[in-house]
C-alpha cells in the first residue's frame, strides 16, 4: 500500500500509547482515522488533542472483547468515512503471576481482549476490505512476548504467540490479494500498559491497581521502568508506516532482543537435528 491521502484507518486501543501514535502518524499522512478504545474519558481527551485535524478524525468507545461492539464500531466507521483501508488490531492487556495462580477470570479477560479482540476486528472489517477491492493493510499488535515470552506473563505470552500465528495464517490466506498483513512485535514502548488494570471490566473482576501486589513488586517495577524508558510511540508508528509501504510482515522495534530470538530458534533447530538422528534408530529398533 503506497497511497494514504484520503484513505481511512481504524485503530483499537487508540486513546494512548501505540494506538495514539499510529493515529497521529496516519493523520499526518492525510488519512481519516476512527479511534476506538474502551476508556471513554481517555478517548475523548485523545480525540480532543487531535482536533486540529478536523473532521478527518472521529472516535467511538468499544470493548474489543465484545464482538457486537466492534461490529457497531465498524458500521459507524463505514457511515462516517466510507471504505476502510488500514485495520490496526492494537488493543491489549496483561495480567502477571504464576500460570496456576492467575485467576481464571483474568485469563478470560486477557484472551478476550488480546485474541478475541483481534478475531472480532477481522470479522468486522476484513469482508468489507475484500469487497471494496482497494489496496489495504492489516496490522496486528503482538509483542516481543509473542516471539520470546518470559516467566510470570502466561496469559500475555500465550495470546501474543497466538497473534503471531494467526497473522501468519492471515498472510497466507491473503497472498496474491491487495491486502497486506504485518505483525507488530514491539519491545519496551512508552505506553500505559503497566496500568491496564484500570480498565478491567466488572465481569472479569473490576479495576485493580498492580502496585498493590507485594509478591510481584520487583517484576512490576521493572515493567514500569521499561515502559517509561521505552521507544516513543511516534517513532514506533514510523516503523509501522514503513512496513505498510514495503509490505513487510514482521515489525520489530528493539534490536537488543535479537539474541533472545536467535537463542529460541537455535533451540528449535537443535530439536530438529536431534530427531533427524534419533528417529531412524527408533524406527529401526521397532
Amino acid at each position: 500500500m503506497r497511497e494514504f491521502a484520503g484513505k481511512t484507518a481504524f485503530i483499537t486501543g487508540a486513546a494512548s500509547g501505540i494506538g495514539l501514535g499510529l493515529a497521529r502518524t496516519f493523520l499526518d499522512r492525510g488519512m481519516n482515522v476512527m479511534m476506538a478504545d474502551v476508556e471513554q474519558a481517555a478517548l475523548d481527551a485523545a480525540a480532543h488533542g487531535l482536533s486540529n485535524y478536523g473532521d478527518r478524525v472521529a472516535h467511538i468507545r468499544a470493548d474489543v472483547s465484545i464482538g457486537e461492539e466492534l461490529a457497531e464500531a465498524a458500521a459507524r466507521t463505514f457511515a462516517t468515512f466510507g471504505n476502510v483501508h488500514v485495520l490496526c488490531n492494537n488493543a491489549g492487556v496483561s495480567r502477571a503471576g504464576l500460570v496456576e495462580e492467575i485467576a481464571l477470570a483474568d485469563w478470560e479477560w486477557v484472551v478476550g481482549v488480546n485474541l478475541y479482540g483481534l478475531i472480532h476486528g477481522l470479522r468486522a472489517f476484513l469482508p468489507h476490505m475484500k469487497q471494496h477491492g482497494e489496496p489495504g493493510h492489516i496490522v496486528n499488535t503482538s509483542s516481543m512476548s509473542g516471539l520470546t515470552p518470559k516467566a510470570l506473563a502466561g496469559p500475555y505470552g500465550a495470546t501474543k504467540f497466538a497473534i503471531v500465528g494467526l497473522s501468519h495464517v492471515l498472510a497466507q490466506e491473503l497472498a496474491g490479494s491487495n491486502i497486506g498483513v504485518s505483525v507488530l512485535c514491539p519491545g519496551w514502548t512508552r505506553t500505559n500498559m503497566p496500568d491496564n488494570g484500570r480498565n478491567r471490566p466488572a465481569r472479569f473482576g473490576g479495576a485493580y491497581d498492580f502496585r498493590t501486589d507485594p509478591v510481584l513488586a520487583e517484576r512490576n517495577r521493572e515493567y514500569v521502568d521499561g515502559a517509561r524508558s521505552g521507544l516513543d510511540p511516534l517513532d514506533l508508528a514510523a516503523l509501522v508506516m514503513r512496513a505498510i509501504e514495503e509490505e513487510e510482515f514482521y515489525i520489530v522495534t528493539q534490536p537488543s532482543r535479537r539474541a533472545d530470538v536467535q537463542a529460541r530458534y537455535d533451540e528449535l533447530m537443535t530439536a530438529f537435528d536431534a530427531v533427524a538422528w534419533r528417529l531412524p534408530r527408533i524406527l529401526k529398533a521397532g
